[in-house]
């Protein structure tokens, strides 16, 4: 990924539902629009979104402000005031036959959006049958989400968070994720367990002739194994008991 996060601010990505069936979907989709930091939801054509039915009872804390203030809008207006991208199960797209070639992964999303300098509205259409080619053909760009060639096909719910989720390269500032989740030991404190564990080889008793390639090798791995302090400082103590114990006998 080469997209600054801070290239494609989150309230200026929307998501569009065209024609939705259900209302359930939409509560789903704007609950993955919380999950990673999306705000604007258009709704084209919408079934009726009750605060009592299921629409407000999928959508988690998106009930408390994605849902209420979802706009109604029409797909002219998408296409006028948008960068558009229709996501759909497109299938055996070439070059020679098409509605718009190349297709963008979801995966690709984010760098595609991030040369935009546009309000961009991502566009998701019907459960059953998705965007028509006409609706496709009026877009700006088409993303299609890979999957087994064996069934492709992602219901409205599931293709909606895969794509909210690739967007969050974008939209999320911080996470509950801190940026670094691997803390490795600083050098010094892996100089002091290789001395632990050449001084453990030795209390062992371990043939002189290969002590010092049981240290190169113990350094090899844990060189590939990048270990934290904790791990670090867990080995220590258990090579210093073992050689206190090799000691003792």
């Amino acid at each position: 990924m080469t997209v600054d996060s801070h290239q494609r601010p989150a309230e200026r990505i929307a998501v569009a539902v065209v024609d939705a069936e259900t209302p359930g979907n939409v509560g789903t989709i704007a609950r993955a629009m919380k999950n990673f930091g999306l705000s604007e939801l258009l709704l084209v054509d919408p079934p009726e979104l009750d605060p009592g039915g299921e629409a407000y009872g999928f959508a988690g804390q998106a009930r408390e402000d994605i849902l209420p203030n979802a706009t109604e809008t029409t797909l002219d207006a998408l296409v006028e005031n948008y960068h558009t991208v229709g996501c759909t199960a497109i299938t055996n797209e070439d070059a020679t036959s098409h509605v718009r070639y190349p297709v963008l992964t979801a995966a690709e999303l984010p760098d595609h959006l991030g040369g935009v300098d546009a309000d961009v509205a991502i566009v998701f259409g019907r459960e059953r049958v998705g965007l028509s080619n006409d609706e496709l053909a009026r877009l700006d760009a088409v993303c299609s989400i890979p999957a087994s060639a064996a069934y492709p096909s992602l219901n409205l719910g599931q293709a909606a968070t895969v794509v909210c989720y690739e967007l969050g390269a974008l939209t999320l500032g911080e996470t509950q994720h801190p940026e670094t989740l691997h803390e490795r030991a600083d050098e010094a404190e892996l100089e002091r367990l290789y001395e632990r564990f050449d001084a453990y080889v030795r209390a062992i008793g371990h043939p002189e002739p290969k002590q010092e390639k049981a240290g190169r090798l113990f350094r090899r791995l844990l060189g590939r194994a990048h270990p934290t302090p904790r791990e670090v400082r867990t080995l220590q103590g258990l090579l210093r008991r073992g050689a206190r114990r090799a000691d003792d006998s």
